[in-house]
């Protein structure tokens, strides 16, 4: 296939158009008629998953977060990232990113999440045009649970090895916001929506002060809340072209390490 077969796929479902202004999202490396055999999904462009592409025969990497966020001066393998994009194109290997456009889009990355949740009636958290898009949700469970078993749940879910949390100002939570990866900046929106719990990652030390004894403020984990994209990214290629080799990267992992 060629490559612009595949990226037209994962953007009539995220379009290119709903990324912030910052991101680097769409085709990095390679060319839209490159011919491409095999695809490999990631999180993130490794130098350990470029060696599974290499191995499994897959001449195409999609990620959910771009190698290049910047500009590169120089190629001079002193970097990862400068290692990576040197062998993508030594080796012939398309890199793709579909980042900021997957989390706003309709039945995104915060919708996945919460539908592995099981909430219900999940809107929008903060919406943004056209109509549907915006980032992060705010759902209801079918009945609430208690607040540690709630978030005991969501570790063992989705393997958060410490999440952590603020004050647990509410005994038992339903209604639920989430954002995947850095939500820090939605977390007013998150209460005001009326949320008992709000569910992102990469808070800051201040931001646990934030709740207003109103809503508890979790964090669990930047990787652990985004490798839903691995999996919905699959859905969309194979549910299209089920006959060509798409492969979910089994060396995608976590940079954050826990000692407990």
């Amino acid at each position: 296939m060629k490559v612009r077969e595949i990226t037209s796929l994962i953007e009539a479902f995220a379009p290119l158009s709903l990324q912030e202004s910052y991101d680097n999202s769409g085709l990095i490396v390679g060319r839209d008629d490159d011919e491409v055999h095999g695809v490999l999904l990631a999180v993130d462009v490794t130098e350990e998953v470029i060696a599974e592409a290499v191995s499994e025969g897959c001449d195409m990497i999609i990620t959910h977060h771009p190698i290049i966020f910047h500009a590169l001066k120089r190629f001079n393998s002193a970097s990862q990232t400068e290692r990576c994009v040197e062998e993508a194109i030594r080796r012939g290997i398309v890199l793709y990113a579909a980042h900021t456009n997957l989390d706003s889009t309709p039945q995104g990355m915060s919708w996945r999440v919460g539908q592995m949740l099981g909430l219900e009636h999940m809107q929008v958290l903060q919406s943004s045009s056209p109509e549907g898009a915006g980032f992060g949700v705010v759902g209801e469970l079918h009945s609430a649970l208690p607040s540690e078993v709630f978030m005991r749940e969501v570790m063992e879910r989705f393997g958060v090895k410490a999440l952590r949390h603020s004050d647990i100002v509410k005994e038992k939570v339903q209604r639920v916001a989430i954002c995947t990866g850095s939500g820090g900046s939605l977390i007013d929106q998150a209460r005001e929506s009326g949320a008992d719990i709000y569910l992102t990652a990469d808070l800051r030390y201040n931001d646990f002060m934030r709740h207003e004894n109103a809503i508890i403020l979790a964090d669990m984990g930047h990787f652990e809340s985004e490798y839903c994209a691995i999996q919905i990214l699959f859905d969309i290629l194979s549910k299209k072209i089920p006959i060509f080799a798409v492969r979910k990267s089994v060396r995608s992992r976590n940079p954050i390490n826990y000692t407990i």
